[in-house]
């Protein structure tokens, strides 16, 4: 393998992480184990898998080369020369709270000198389960790369073939002049998409009432926690009302959050967020390329509405309205303008933009795809999968969602100093549901 450059959202996750701010993803896996030793022997695949998948050696290097305009200020991913599994792949004490320790690694910043990824194994304290934690730098995979990576160093599975599309070659340093005269059309391309974005941004930002409680001031502490709903629950509302699973997972997170806030003392008349909703632009079971390939929709959750139904019916037009447009335009394809930044923009503007990340959106929905079939460790079945993104710089709050053999995943993220009651949250989640449930039912 060779070094390549960082593509520049790679680059924008990589330079706006602070020690109060990991810019990581996670995934936290529950195993049934067959013997009390059965984490310890998951620790031991894990770390001899690890060595055999070259994602998983790459590390992150940053390159200052002053005679090449392009390259300057910017970070490559190399394979790392001295990688030890051992370093990535620890095992833990037993624990009886799974949720609890995966909150407090959660906080730990990836170490930067080394392949930016790490497994922790939990032996369960009652000897019949343990749980994996995955945790992921963003500048280093999105969550179909991250599950990808993790997926390799699971039991084989019969799965199909990764597509391979043509390899692609290494970011060069200066443009190939053959190609500047598309080039040179692209880019205008590229500047109407960006002040298309512009544009829907600042009307994104008009009339916005949000809640205190999504927001605070960073303290580096983090809390998680975890809700397992049924997928045929969601699908009896999905075939009432129509839409789609992702509609009604999204509903489900507005009707949660006005429950919480109205229990908690906030209240929630007039609170309507704008919820980023990362999209992938990259094509399922191929495997290149690495890093992100990502963009966005941004919908204003419909928190203020009473009506759960009517909470629906207002997050699914939101939702077509930006299918409509596509994710390479509008306000959620904010993540589109890093192309357009210089890598030395991204190192000296990181700070800046990690800032601005409360004045474009309140609160992180995104979801994450998992296989169908059954994904094993050593044998032992993985029962839950808790999928965990990333806090942005003054949010308190994050979502992620899963679904995986009938059962659907909500993982939440928070800053525990902020929201010391995320329990309370992930109650009315499950509630909502059901409440759900009900106005389906004649």
């Amino acid at each position: 393998m060779t070094s390549d450059l960082l593509a520049p959202l790679d680059l924008a996750f990589w330079n706006i992480e602070s020690d109060r701010h990991p810019m990581h993803l996670g995934a936290l896996g529950v195993f049934a184990a067959h013997s009390p030793t059965a984490g310890a022997h998951a620790a031991d695949l894990l770390a001899a898998r690890a060595a055999a998948v070259p994602g998983l050696r790459m590390r992150i290097r940053d390159v200052w080369q002053p005679l090449a305009p392009l390259a300057f200020g910017s970070a490559a991913r190399e394979p790392a020369p001295d990688f030890e599994p051992l370093d990535h792949v620890l095992l833990h004490a037993p624990t009886a709270d799974f949720q609890a320790e995966a909150g407090r690694l959660m906080e730990r910043p990836l170490e930067r000198g080394r392949p930016p990824w790490e497994a922790h194994v939990l032996p369960g304290e009652d000897g019949v389960s343990f749980a994996v934690l995955f945790k992921f730098h963003h500048a280093l995979a999105d969550g179909l790369r991250a599950l990808m990576l993790a997926a390799a160093i699971m039991d084989p599975m019969d799965l199909p073939e990764p597509r391979r599309r043509p390899a692609e070659q290494p970011r060069g340093l200066f443009p190939d002049v053959r190609k500047l005269p598309g080039l040179v059309r692209g880019t205008l391309s590229d500047v109407g998409r960006a002040l298309d974005i512009g544009t829907s941004v600042a009307r994104a930002t008009l009339g916005v009432q949000s809640s205190p409680a999504l927001t605070s001031e960073p303290t580096g502490t983090r809390r998680t926690a975890g809700v397992v709903i049924d997928l045929d629950d969601v699908h009896v509302v999905r075939k009432t009302v129509g839409g789609t699973v992702n509609d009604v997972l999204i509903a489900v997170v507005a009707g949660a959050l006005r429950r919480w806030l109205d229990e908690r003392g906030d209240g929630s008349e007039g609170v309507s967020p704008r919820a980023l909703i990362p999209v992938s632009r990259r094509r399922p079971r191929t495997a290149q390329p690495q890093g992100n390939r990502l963009s966005g929709y941004l919908i204003r959750l419909p928190v203020d509405d009473p009506d759960p139904l009517g909470r629906l019916r207002a997050v699914r037009t939101a939702m077509d309205r930006n299918k409509d447009a596509g994710p390479n335009r509008g306000a959620g394809a904010v993540a589109l303008l890093a192309d357009h930044v210089p890598p030395l923009g991204h190192r000296l503007g990181g700070p800046v933009v990690g800032q601005a990340a409360r004045l474009l959106f309140d609160i992180l929905v995104t979801s994450v795809p998992l296989p169908s079939l059954g994904l094993k460790l050593g044998g032992c079945p993985l029962t839950e999968v808790y999928p965990f993104a990333p806090l942005a710089r003054g949010q308190a709050l994050a979502v992620a969602v899963s679904t995986y053999r009938g059962k659907v995943h909500y993982g939440l993220v928070a800053d525990a100093e902020a929201v010391p009651d995320l329990d309370l949250l992930a109650r009315s989640l499950t509630e909502e549901v059901r409440v759900l449930i009900t106005a389906c039912t004649p």
